[in-house]
């Protein structure tokens, strides 16, 4: 018969042959696995099982032009600056207009060109840039009535009926051309009985737009100064 206890010997001795190096190699993973760890702790870096977004990066409008456009032009044209937003706030535009519009001298085609160039819809290189404008039609300009200040300016619609935005596009406009009167200031009325007052494009209004204008109250009848 053969010998119970020579069998068990040798199944022992080969359970044992192979379970060694198995638990060689487990215990090298887990080394492996600490210091993998140790030296991420280390970095300063915390591990995460949690997918992390970030979002979209924010995106920006660079509200500046990269060069003057371009175009056919059947008439001899005028340099002239508008203010249109871009990013919430008011940024000057540099445009042309045929000089029969924005003839010098004539404070009412100078406005009304201007007017016009407000109430056209940006280009598409101003649109790219992120330009826009909220100055809505029908707007017009009238010369000044009798008894109203000089360089007084008569829009088609109450200037406090506008959104303000609009208003302060306007105003910037006009505060920096000729119909200017002094000191930046523009002259303004509607069609009804509303004394004119004077308008100011300050820094403030530039960048807050959407807020209510300053004004230089009620502007003096030539009769009464």
């Amino acid at each position: 018969m053969p010998d119970a206890s020579a069998g068990a010997g040798a199944n022992a001795a080969g359970t044992d042959g192979t379970s060694r190096p198995r638990v060689r190699r487990a215990v090298a993973a887990l080394a492996g696995a600490v210091a993998l760890a140790a030296a991420v702790g280390g970095c300063g870096i915390r591990t995460t099982t949690v997918p992390v977004d970030a979002g979209p990066a924010p995106s920006r409008v660079p509200c500046t032009l990269s060069g003057k456009e371009t175009a056919a032009q059947t008439q001899p044209q005028m340099p002239v600056r508008v203010y249109l937003v871009c990013a919430s706030a008011l940024e000057a535009v540099d445009r042309t207009v045929p000089i029969s519009e924005g003839r010098t001298g004539n404070a009412v085609r100078i406005a009304q060109a201007l007017l016009g160039e407000l109430l056209e819809d940006p280009s598409e290189t101003e649109r790219e840039a992120g330009f826009a404008t909220l100055v809505r039609g029908p707007l017009t300009v009238s010369p000044p009535r009798d008894g109203d200040p000089a360089g007084t300016l008569r829009l088609s619609r109450q200037p406090e009926d506008l959104p303000p935005a609009a208003l302060a596009q306007v105003v910037c406009t006009l505060a920096e051309s000729e119909v200017a009167t002094g000191g930046g200031t523009v002259v303004l009325a509607g069609p009804g009985e509303y004394p004119p007052r004077g308008y100011r494009c300050t820094d403030s209004v530039k960048q807050r737009p959407d807020t209510a204008l300053p004004t230089a109250g009620p502007a003096p009848s030539p009769a009464a100064s």
